[in-house]
């Protein structure tokens, strides 16, 4: 079908028809189109357009005798049109004081409160992807034997977060060795990272130096089986699934199901996620527009965390696609910029 051009007038009610749905949560007659708009434009006409909107796929009527509701793509038409504006006109939010300087100095405890921060200011699910270990600056590192193949790593960043990872080898280490280990890593690559540690440890390192320094040679094949790992792993944090609950009149109980089974498969839930991660402050994906059949029925708001020269995770929120994304853009763009802060890097 060849789209008709939408005239401003079109664009106009569209807007309308739009945010009233997102308010009422039921199909939007030209009466109360009418009524709404407060202008000198007759029920016919208003008609004549919401035909012209429906011919064009940006309205639907889900039964003969009702009015309209937002497509996707109506959807997306609105988001489009009112995106740049929530971000010049947005006021600042009034997070608790103690709620996102996020308890520096534990790292899984930050992505549990961003999680649950986002979830209870859009009444929705709030969800954030942890950074790889591997990529964030540290200030200190220590490795400690825990047993014969196992090294614990303690890495505090260099933002004070604290983490700790159990490593497994096949390698022989004595606590000596990993405290000469310790001590090279430490005076030598401060406000690094361990991706930094490794591979210049198999570039720059001149080979002789590699061959007098075993216990080099045995770490570097030790953190690439940990960055192995690393690799491999996202985890995910979500916050809020029982709110789905609370919206009977947008999910039906099979839905319902579908969904909680979703969120239950968090690796796939994770990919799907890590596949919108780009450098755009906050991405809008509607619907079908997820590519993901078992929650076709909602939307994702999301944004990346970390600086400008890299993104470090994800986070956002899913809800219904009936959301206030006036609200929720602007919330999520907040939240990851205070995140990005908490857990900055020196470079």
């Amino acid at each position: 079908m060849i789209k008709k051009f939408l005239k401003n007038k079109d664009k106009d009610i569209l807007k309308l028809i739009v945010e009233s749905y997102l308010k009422l949560g039921k199909p939007v007659s030209s009466g109360y189109v009418v009524k709404k708009k407060g202008v000198s434009i007759s029920s016919a006409s208003v008609r004549n357009i919401m035909a012209k909107l429906e011919e064009n796929d940006y309205l639907y009527q889900p039964h003969v005798s009702a009015g309209r509701v937002p497509t996707d793509m109506g959807l997306r038409f609105y988001v489009n049109s009112i995106f740049e504006k929530v971000f010049t006109t947005q006021e600042q939010i009034d997070f608790p004081e103690d709620n996102i300087g996020l308890k520096k100095g534990s790292f899984n405890s930050i992505f549990r409160e961003t999680s649950k921060l986002l979830s209870d200011y859009s009444d929705n699910i709030g969800f954030v992807i942890s950074p790889r270990i591997s990529k964030l600056n540290f200030r200190h590192l220590r490795f400690i034997k825990v047993a014969e193949e196992k090294i614990l790593i303690i890495l505090v960043t260099t933002s004070n977060l604290v983490i700790n990872e159990i490593i497994e080898t096949k390698s022989f280490f004595t606590q000596g060795e990993l405290d000469k280990a310790t001590n090279y890593i430490n005076t030598n690559f401060p406000g690094k990272n361990l991706l930094f540690v490794r591979e210049y440890l198999v570039k720059e390192v001149p080979e002789y130096k590699m061959r007098v320094e075993d216990t080099l040679q045995k770490i570097t094949d030790l953190l690439q089986t940990y960055l192995n790992k690393d690799e491999s792993i996202n985890q995910i944090y979500l916050q809020g699934t029982s709110k789905f609950l609370e919206k009977p009149e947008m999910f039906n109980m099979a839905k319902l199901k579908f969904l909680f089974k979703s969120f239950e498969e968090k690796a796939k839930l994770t990919k799907l996620i890590s596949d919108f991660i780009s450098f755009d402050k906050v991405k809008v994906i509607i619907g079908a527009e997820l590519n993901f059949q078992n929650i076709s029925e909602c939307s994702m708001i999301l944004s990346h965390y970390g600086d400008k020269q890299q993104v470090l995770g994800s986070l956002g929120i899913i809800g219904p696609k009936r959301i206030p994304y006036k609200k929720i853009i602007p919330l999520v763009d907040c939240v990851a910029k205070r995140l990005s802060q908490t857990i900055s890097f020196a470079r």
